[in-house]
């Protein structure tokens, strides 16, 4: 079960595992970041409510959807009571529906095809393949729970300037639809 007015860090490890579907696509969540509002520097909410980011303030379980770097929509889930501005952004999943809806919505023209498990991997190519748009704002989540909880860990967010060290990134370990930290070490084996 997910409990969308809990706070968005106990909501992230709750979404992995879970079924997204939007506009003929279901995505298996692998990889969430929560974002606390007020308490949060890093978080889209943490100086109040603005035009853009009035989603988040709304009722949990709807998406808040935003363009980034004027080229990708990013998806979040709104979580915690209305009023807080928490969310957790959808980072990384599987394309477990509409694969070949997702990969044209992905795909370049004259380009090498994408990988299956690259449709959905970083949060501009999810809300891509789930074909989010910033109508989406404010709409309800179709999700679907997952039948058992998977293994995960926590550690820092990517991509982001503040709060940089607070363990509010949630994965499935070595799942290979989890985004690549670009700046981290690599692990050895």
């Amino acid at each position: 079960m997910v409990d969308f007015s809990a706070p968005a860090h106990i909501v992230a490890p709750q979404l992995l595992g879970c079924y997204v579907t939007h506009r003929g696509v279901t995505i298996r969540l692998t990889e969430v970041e929560a974002y606390l509002g007020a308490e949060d520097p890093a978080a889209h909410t943490y100086n109040g409510k603005t035009a853009r980011n009035a989603a988040m303030f709304g009722p949990p379980g709807r998406f808040y959807v935003y363009l980034s770097y004027g080229i990708h929509f990013n998806g979040n889930i709104v979580c915690a009571p209305e009023g807080t501005g928490q969310g957790c952004l959808m980072r990384g999943g599987e394309v477990v529906e509409g694969i070949e809806l997702a990969r044209e919505r992905r795909q370049a023209k004259n380009r090498k095809p994408i990988v299956d498990e690259n449709l959905a991997r970083g949060p501009g190519n999810l809300g891509r393949a789930l074909g989010l748009d910033l109508a989406d704002n404010g709409t309800e989540v179709q999700l679907t729970l997952r039948e058992d909880e998977p293994e995960w860990v926590a550690g820092p967010r990517i991509g982001i300037s503040r709060n940089v060290d607070a363990p509010y990134r949630f994965w499935i370990p070595g799942d290979k639809t989890v985004s690549t930290p670009r700046g981290y070490p690599k692990k050895k084996a």
